[in-house]
């Protein structure tokens, strides 16, 4: 069953397991204690290591920009080609 963490909880789940690793146990027994595969924590590792929870809001409202800045380069790229469309001359 796939769960959806929120940037907020990938954070403080790294954090929970830095703790952890400091303590003496291996990798694959904070992921079973996170409840996440070993992959998904070092992909989370990759993604989010180093981050406060600050950190992490501004980087999930920075890619919701993008996205929606790339829809309107998309949307205003399709506009420009239907216009050169109609303006070229039938022959």
């Amino acid at each position: 069953m796939k769960k959806r963490h929120s940037a907020e909880q990938i954070v403080a789940k790294l954090r929970q397991a830095d703790v952890e690793l400091g303590k003496g146990l291996k990798v694959p027994e904070v992921c079973r204690q996170l409840g996440v595969s070993e992959q998904t924590y070092y992909r989370w590792r990759t993604k989010y290591g180093g981050m406060d929870p600050h950190m992490a809001r501004q980087l999930r409202d920075t890619e919701k920009e993008n996205a929606r800045l790339k829809k309107l380069v998309a949307d205003q790229a399709l506009d420009i080609q239907i216009l050169r469309e109609a303006a070229r001359p039938n022959l």
